[in-house]
């Protein structure tokens, strides 16, 4: 029996792992073009990019995970049934359960992997997602200067840079700068790059010049060889990082810190998403019973089993995105997050009922001995 049950298990494993692998592949190219943007308007590195949607997977996979399970599930059973290995199974005197019992083995284990990734990776690599995304939103030298445009960072300030090497050094640099006393000072540059001096953020011009009407309409000119020029209206050293409720804890979404004004604010959408990280990985045994369900639920058939089939995909479908919606609503009402664990325990319930309710008559009995044929009369 064991032999049989790893060999069962096998049988859905590898398609498991293909079925996950070509999903996040698929979702790991849709969130790369998401953050293209990054690149274009922010110029940053396509490492940083990279990073950025690396950080951005752990979520992803915990909403591909059931539907892996789920399509891997369809594909192992109905070859399995389709070649009568399963038929084979019960005939030798296995019980339904044994025979289910490496599938939801396998889901357990994919769901107890969710679960980890939900507690505990997911609010790591997204609190590192948030850090980089806000260290490049303050990125003084993407957003201040794009190359060959004139931008206005602040008002009354204008920037443009013909160039912008890879080093992040600007060429052939000009500044317009209105000031509140109604005048003006124009900056000319051969060359310009931001750096930190004393703490704070300034543009360094070198090999330029400056022209400035004073209050009497005279003209003032100055080259120079260097010219810090400062950035202090530009950067807010008060800023700080702050974490959504898909970047904290599970510790965090439940017991919030109340003194602070947003956590008291959004106190029921915090309630939300942690009901969501510890409910989300029954999907995995759910899906895998709705699997077993349309294959096992019914009679044996050589036709195949694509109507059984689609009808038990759009009831998956129907269940998760009344999980979605049962998530949104809990936002709003505590005791809604009651349904975030039964809609997923209840679609389990319901496809192992109609796995153990079918009757053993279906299956094709091999232990019967044909009945003797009566010699004819001579």
């Amino acid at each position: 029996m064991r032999l049989i049950d790893r060999y069962l298990l096998r049988q859905l494993f590898g398609p498991t792992l293909l079925a996950t692998a070509a999903l996040t592949a698929v979702a790991l190219l849709s969130q790369s073009l998401t953050w293209l943007d990054l690149i274009v308007n922010q110029r940053q590195s396509a490492l940083v990019v990279l990073k950025v949607t690396l950080l951005s997977m752990p979520q992803l996979i915990n909403m591909i995970l059931p539907i892996a399970v789920f399509v891997a599930a369809l594909v192992a059973l109905n070859r399995l049934h389709t070649e009568q290995e399963i038929v084979v199974c019960f005939a030798g005197g296995m019980s339904r359960w044994r025979v289910i019992s490496p599938a939801m083995r396998l889901a357990a284990t994919v769901a107890f992997l969710a679960l980890l990734m939900n507690l505990w990776v997911q609010p790591l690599t997204y609190q590192e997602l948030r850090k980089e995304l806000f260290q490049v939103r303050t990125d003084l030298a993407a957003t201040m200067v794009r190359e060959g445009e004139f931008t206005e960072p602040v008002p009354g300030l204008t920037v443009y840079a013909q160039t912008v090497d890879a080093n992040g050094d600007m060429h052939n640099l000009f500044i317009h700068q209105m000031k509140q006393n109604g005048t003006a000072t124009t900056y000319m540059a051969n060359s310009g790059r931001i750096d930190n001096r004393n703490g704070s953020s300034v543009l360094v011009l070198r090999n330029g010049s400056t022209q400035e009407f004073s209050p009497q309409g005279v003209l003032n000119y100055l080259t120079f060889i260097e010219y810090p020029f400062e950035l202090g209206s530009l950067s807010n050293p008060q800023e700080m990082v702050h974490y959504k409720a898909s970047d904290r804890f599970i510790h965090e979404l439940f017991f919030p810190d109340l003194q602070q004004a947003w956590e008291k604010r959004n106190r029921k959408s915090l309630l939300a998403e942690g009901h969501a990280r510890l409910a989300t990985p029954l999907y995995n045994i759910a899906f895998m019973a709705m699997a077993l369900s349309a294959i096992i639920g019914g009679g044996f058939s050589r036709l195949g089993y694509a109507r059984r089939i689609a009808l038990i995909g759009a009831y998956a479908a129907l269940v998760r995105i009344l999980g979605f919606v049962a998530q949104s609503a809990s936002e709003g009402n505590v005791w809604v997050n009651l349904l975030q664990y039964a809609i997923p325990l209840a679609a389990t319930v319901f496809a192992l009922r109609s796995i153990f309710r079918q009757r053993v008559s279906r299956f094709i009995d091999m232990r019967r001995r044909p009945a003797r044929i009566a010699p004819m009369p001579a």
